[in-house]
């Protein structure tokens, strides 16, 4: 999973679906799928995601 250390304790990471980088800490919507954990900016990205996870997983994992 791609992170960027912002702060001593805060990790981003990026949103599969919009590409926005959002802190695990704070994102508003996550989920699991295949035993990774995906964060979201917003829960509307996560419902995207939910209907064709595949498609994001692949454009997320060429963009690494």
């Amino acid at each position: 999973m791609k992170y960027k250390k912002k702060a001593k304790s805060d990790f981003t990471h990026i949103d599969p679906v919009c590409g926005m980088e959002v802190s695990y800490n704070t994102a508003p919507a996550m989920i699991t799928h295949e035993n990774k954990t995906y964060y979201f900016c917003a829960d509307a990205c996560r419902q995207t995601f939910e209907v064709n996870p595949e498609l994001y997983i692949h454009k997320f994992n060429k963009t690494q």
